[in-house]
Order: C-alpha cells, then sequence, then structure tokens
C-alpha cells in the first residue's frame, strides 16, 4: 500500500507529457492545412483592425499532380529581327502619313508657301545690305525701305528691259523665223532625203488642221495662262509684303517661331536656326553670282554671232540658272534653238560651242570657288530634288528644291552633332583606368598647367 501514491504519481506525469505531445501535434496539423475562410474576407489582425490577406496565398499543388510547363512569354517567341522590322515599321508609317499630311497642307496654300519662300529668297540676297546700311547709322526702317525700294525697282527693270527687247525685236526675228523656215524647206527638197514639195505641204496642211481642231483647247489653255498670270502677281505682292516684314522684323519673328518648340529642343533648334540663314545666304549669292557671269559671257558670244534678242535671251540665262542643271540646259538650248532658225547651223553650232564653254567654266572653277564649302550637296541629290520638285510643284518647286535641300543638310548635320555633344556632357565622367585612358597627354616640352594654349586658354 506504501507504493501506490508513487505509481499514481507516476502515471500523472506519464499522462500530462502525453497531452502535451497531442497539443503540439495538433498545432503543427493546424498551421499546415490551408486557411478554410474566404480569400477575400477579411481577417482580423492583433490590433483589431481588419486586413486582407494577399490574393498570392495559392495552396501548393500536391505531389502526385503531372508536371505542366509554362508557356513562352509571346514577345519571347518572335524572332528578333522581325521585332526590330515591326518597330521600324510602325515608325516609318508614322512619319510617312506625317508628310503625306503636311504634302496635302502645303499643296492646299501652295501659292502662300512659294510666295514666302521667293520672300526667304529675296531676304537672303538683300539682308546684307540691310545690315550694311545700319552700320552706317541709318534707322531700321529707313534701311529696310531703301533697300527694299531699290531691290524691287531694279528687278521691275529688267523685266521692263526684257519685255521691251522682245517687243522691240519681234518683228526682225518673225521675219529671220520665215526665211529661216523657208531655207530649211528648200535643204529638205535638195537634202539626199528625198523629201518632195508635196509631202512639205501635207505636213504643214496637217498642222494647220491640227491648230483649227484642238481651237477649244487652245481657248482654255490661253484662259488658263491668264489665271496663271494673275496667281503670279497675286504671289509677286505677296512676296513683296512679306520680304519687308522679314527684313525690318527678322529676329523678332525668329524668336516667336522659337517660343512654338519644345523646351527641351529649343536650344538645338535656337542654334541650328543661323546656321541655316548663312547656308541660304551663301547659296543665293553664289547663285547670284555664277549666274550673273553665264548671263553676261553667254549673251556677249550671242551678241558678237549677231544673234537678235542676245540681250532677252541673256536674261532668260540668267534667271534659268537658278534652277541647277536643269536651267543651263533648257536655256542653252534655247538660245542655240534661236541661232539656228535666225542665222543658220553653222551660227548655231557656234552659240552651242559657247554655251558649252560657258557652262564648263561654271562648273569647275566658278561654283567650287564662289559657293565653296558652305553649299555641300551631292549632285544626284541635286538631281533628285530638282526632279521632285519641279513634280510637286512645278518651276516654282524646281527653283526652291536645292536650297531646301542645302539647308535641311546643314540642319541635320548641326543637330546630330549637338545631340552627340549633349549625350558627353551629361554622362559620367571617366574613372578608374578609364579616367586614365581618357586624360589628355601634354605635348612634348610643353609645360605643365595648360601653357601650351591648350583647353585653358581656348575655354570661353
Amino acid at each position: 500500500m506504501s507504493k501506490l501514491p508513487g505509481w499514481l504519481g507516476q502515471l500523472g506525469a506519464e499522462l500530462s507529457r502525453l497531452s502535451e505531445r497531442l497539443e503540439e501535434r495538433r498545432v503543427d496539423t493546424v498551421a499546415d492545412e490551408p486557411p478554410l475562410t474566404d480569400p477575400d474576407t477579411p481577417v482580423p489582425a492583433e490590433g483589431g483592425k481588419d486586413e486582407t490577406p494577399p490574393v498570392d496565398q495559392v495552396p501548393a499543388p500536391p505531389t502526385y499532380a503531372p508536371t505542366v510547363a509554362a508557356r513562352p512569354d509571346p514577345v519571347a517567341a518572335i524572332p528578333w529581327g522581325m521585332r526590330v522590322a515591326a518597330e521600324a515599321g510602325w515608325r516609318l508609317l508614322v512619319l510617312a502619313g506625317t508628310l503625306w499630311v503636311l504634302m496635302r497642307v502645303i499643296s492646299a496654300v501652295q501659292l502662300v508657301v512659294l510666295a514666302f519662300v521667293a520672300a526667304l529668297l529675296v531676304t537672303a540676297l538683300l539682308q546684307p545690305t540691310v545690315a550694311r546700311l545700319r552700320r552706317y547709322g541709318l534707322p531700321r526702317g529707313l534701311a529696310t525701305a531703301v533697300t527694299a525700294i531699290s531691290g524691287f525697282v531694279i528687278m521691275g527693270l529688267v523685266g521692263w528691259f526684257v519685255v521691251w527687247q522682245v517687243m522691240d525685236n519681234i518683228d526682225t526675228l518673225s521675219d529671220k523665223v520665215t526665211k529661216g523656215i523657208d531655207d530649211l524647206k528648200n535643204w529638205l527638197l535638195d537634202s539626199p532625203f528625198h523629201v518632195t514639195d508635196k509631202q512639205i505641204n501635207n505636213i504643214a496642211q496637217n498642222l494647220s488642221d491640227t491648230v483649227g481642231t484642238n481651237t477649244e483647247a487652245i481657248t482654255s489653255a490661253g484662259l488658263q495662262g491668264v489665271t496663271v498670270v494673275v496667281e503670279f502677281m497675286t504671289g509677286a505682292l505677296l512676296a513683296m509684303f512679306s520680304t519687308l516684314f522679314l527684313l525690318y522684323d527678322g529676329a523678332r519673328i525668329w524668336n516667336w517661331v522659337l517660343k512654338l518648340v519644345p523646351a527641351q529642343a529649343r536650344p538645338g533648334v535656337a542654334g541650328a536656326g543661323p546656321r541655316a540663314w548663312r547656308t541660304l545666304t551663301a547659296y543665293i549669292r553664289g547663285t547670284v553670282i555664277v549666274a550673273l557671269i553665264d548671263a553676261i559671257f553667254i549673251g556677249l558670244g550671242i551678241y558678237f554671232l549677231d544673234v537678235p534678242m542676245a540681250v532677252p535671251l541673256a536674261v532668260f540665262i540668267f534667271l534659268f540658272a537658278f534652277i541647277p542643271l536643269v536651267g543651263a540646259v533648257v536655256s542653252g538650248a534655247l538660245a542655240v534653238v534661236v541661232a539656228l532658225v535666225t542665222e543658220g547651223v553653222f551660227t548655231a553650232l557656234m552659240v552651242l560651242a559657247v554655251v558649252l564653254a560657258v557652262q564648263q567654266i561654271e562648273g569647275h572653277v566658278l561654283q567650287p570657288f564662289i559657293l565653296g564649302r558652305a553649299v555641300r550637296v551631292h549632285p544626284l541629290a541635286v538631281v533628285l530634288s530638282v526632279a521632285a520638285g519641279g513634280m510637286i510643284a512645278g518651276i516654282g518647286g524646281a527653283v526652291v528644291a536645292v536650297p531646301l535641300v542645302a539647308v535641311t543638310n546643314t540642319v541635320v548635320g548641326y543637330l546630330r552633332a549637338y545631340g552627340q555633344e549633349e549625350s558627353r556632357r551629361h554622362s559620367p565622367p571617366p574613372h578608374g583606368s578609364t579616367a586614365l585612358d581618357a586624360a589628355p597627354v601634354a605635348a612634348p616640352g610643353a609645360p605643365p598647367g595648360g601653357g601650351d594654349g591648350g583647353p585653358e586658354r581656348d575655354a570661353p
């Protein structure tokens, strides 16, 4: 009986340890099981506030479930070259759409655009005179008025002189043309081509019938010519007023245009503007000088060969010289045709020799020396731009195509250099071995500290 209390105490201790083990196993089992509540149901936190459990608490799949391979990202399944082509393609489509809309807008207001571009060209020609007069002490308004009036008067006198010369020599030219046609007819009759008088009369009769049949078309073309003259006068007036305002207030207009540019791109555009204007001014000055030299020398050659209307032909050569490549060919061909009809084959060949000689001197001596490196446009770009400008806007488009390409070339080159300089300026400075490699090396024998006139002295 004395051992019974000890045995009961041991049994109670064993039962307590067993109870504790069961409680530990129950707690572990509850912790491993997923929550039975809805994930969207708020769970009270320790502080008494409701907190929503994160949605990504998803129970792990059972061990007996099959393994399913994840699908790759669709972007990663497309080849790299195709992705690059797609990225470039939609950007090119956006750019093409923008250019198409811009061309539609320009074609809708073609007269205004051509008048303003012509005003820019005339302003580039006259603006140095305004600057020179202002340096002499004249006020800006007076210098602008003197320059504009003088320029317009000179251009008007040249036009009047050309018309006067044509009207004064029209009778002589008509007689010589008639005589030239008769000489050509006699030459064809005596030539080895066996052309008969009846065939020549049939050709003349066919021409007469064609003119008589297309009288309505010729009349409508004449009315269209009147419309063209009215549009030309309107464009000339717009160009005159635009030139006056550009000469007087060009700097303020440019500052106003800069305000329309986004602030981040404004410094680059502000730096490209003066360089584009210098390119345009150099192009206009060089073209005027080259055209004047062509007109003088070809006009003297035509005059000494007794070709009628030498002065009007020289003026036409001067005006057509503003259309690169094409203008020289057209004006030279016009002079040769007039010489052929009026003076014969030998005189026409001599005029052709004079035109070719002057154009060779122009292409190999005058343009490289006068224009120099101010206007650097490849000949292929010149031909394509003149053709595109002529197809889009006729003669006016052919005239403004080359200066537009030259200015665009200058602007794009400057903006590219400006962007590279900005990227270098904002990039982190080199360090470590890179800094040692990028450090400038002093010239042999140069004193330390930039005494050789290096960046320390050249910096603004």
